[in-house]
């Protein structure tokens, strides 16, 4: 909008409120993280940007339905659905989560506000995967509830860790040190929380001199040989990284044969003669170890799914990767839209953005440089007059976007959300939290949300 003078974007969102993963994918205890409302709050006052929240495009209303009212079309909707391990007992056991439902659920997310996670059912809690999202659940259950108390937690999360029995923490990963995927401040705030010790890492797994290895895994394996200033004997709880380790089962015990007890891993170990590399490979072994684990969570990544109705675009979409097929800018690709059998062209006015683009991966900074390459190229091909949706027929009368499809979105019985809308919702929220002492006290399901604009 700030390169085109005429252009109007509507966003829309199934939730009735904004902000995504960082409103429910973010730590509480990380809210410098979320200052990046500020600039989606400055867009958004903007007279050519419609926010349309509480409308499920695909199932509220078509994706068809939107085509002649728009000259392009931009995904950005992210990965709703766990990666799964497919694993014995993952199915069938209680006190098995995924990371994603656990966040979701301390966060507010409407999705998982009954997830009631069991975190009274004994003291052993394994976090199987090794990103930062791995470590925010680990953090989440070795800290003091006092701690929390002033962020945006849920209230309903802070009772249910203020009861819990966690004291071990194990963050597992299939891979050595120098190749898990953690940040080195995700590992210095676990090192640094009162009373929670760090269990030492086999010295053997980091290298002898450091001092050759790159800047960041330098630090990265100075940090994790320190460990915690809080020793074994004087902490309250205490976690661990454990390395090399594939899962492959989820075991119940004879006293309670519907919930894990304990989950087995063979061993791994690095492949190749470099384990300093960090995309070194592993390889499986036979030998077989078995940790104890009154809960689960699996923190594997997360994965997108189509939208109904994008068959009817001609939109393909690649299950396998859980992304849509698209050139290194975002312009959605297609074999049929080639000019040879072979070759792939981009679907006129349909473009992606972010983890559909790209997968699962990087941090929100890295997502909204994604989202500046897609909007980039959207406009060089506007500029470059290429073609758009609805080129050569469809009457310009049409594409009135929303101004348009609310008469549509009205006749379904839908209540849509405007900003406007969200900030009453904004507003209700913060007060709520002044009342706890908090930042905000969020909504956790639509129909509060809705209930207070009447």
């Amino acid at each position: 909008m700030s390169r085109l003078d005429n252009a109007v974007v509507d966003m829309y969102e199934q939730l009735p409120v904004p902000y995504g993963l960082v409103r429910f994918g973010v730590a509480p205890d990380h809210p410098e993280v979320k200052n990046c409302q500020d600039k989606f709050a400055e867009v958004a006052s903007s007279p050519r940007f419609n926010f349309i929240g509480n409308v499920d495009i695909g199932r509220d209303l078509p994706l068809a339905s939107l085509k002649p009212h728009y000259d392009a079309i931009l995904f950005a909707y992210g990965a709703s659905k766990d990666r799964r391990l497919s694993l014995p007992g993952e199915d069938t056991l209680k006190g098995i989560y995924s990371a994603r439902a656990f966040v979701g659920w301390y966060n507010g997310l409407p999705e998982y506000a009954d997830l009631a996670p069991e975190l009274d059912a004994g003291e052993e809690a394994v976090v199987i995967g090794q990103g930062n999202v791995a470590l925010d659940v680990a953090r989440t259950l070795l800290s003091g509830v006092d701690r929390l108390r002033t962020t945006d937690i849920t209230e309903q999360a802070l009772a249910a860790l203020a009861k819990s029995t966690i004291k071990r923490v194990r963050v597992v990963g299939r891979r050595g040190p120098l190749q898990a995927s953690f940040t080195i401040r995700e590992v210095r705030e676990l090192m640094t929380l009162p009373a929670v010790s760090f269990e030492p890492i086999d010295p053997t797994l980091l290298p002898s001199d450091p001092s050759k290895l790159p800047r960041s895994q330098k630090r990265l394996s100075q940090l994790l040989s320190k460990g915690s200033s809080t020793s074994l004997a004087g902490a309250s709880k205490s976690w661990s990284l454990n390395f090399l380790l594939s899962p492959k089962s989820f075991n119940g015990s004879n006293e309670a044969v519907d919930h894990i007890s304990s989950i087995t891993f063979a061993k791994t170990k690095l492949d190749g003669s470099d384990h300093s590399d960090p995309k070194a490979k592993v390889v499986t072994t036979d030998e077989l170890t078995t940790i104890p684990s009154s809960l689960a969570f699996k923190s594997i990544g997360y994965k997108s799914e189509s939208i109904p109705g994008m068959e009817d675009l001609g939109i393909p979409f690649d299950d396998n990767l859980g992304i849509i097929p698209n050139d290194p800018y975002g312009r959605i690709i297609t074999s049929a839209a080639g000019p040879g059998e072979l070759a792939a062209g981009h679907l006129p006015g349909l473009y992606c953005t972010g983890w559909v683009k790209r997968g699962p991966t990087g941090v929100i900074a890295s997502t909204m440089e994604d989202a500046f390459a897609s909007a980039e190229a959207i406009l060089k091909d506007w500029e470059g007059n290429a073609l758009f949706l609805n080129a050569g027929g469809s009457s310009p009368s049409l594409k009135m976007g929303w101004d348009t499809l609310k008469e549509e979105a009205a006749s379904k019985g839908l209540r849509s959300v405007s900003w406007a809308d969200w900030q009453k919702i904004d507003a209700a929220e913060k007060e709520r939290g002044r009342e706890r002492g908090k930042a905000r006290e969020k909504f956790s399901s639509v129909k509060q949300m809705l209930e207070v604009l009447g």
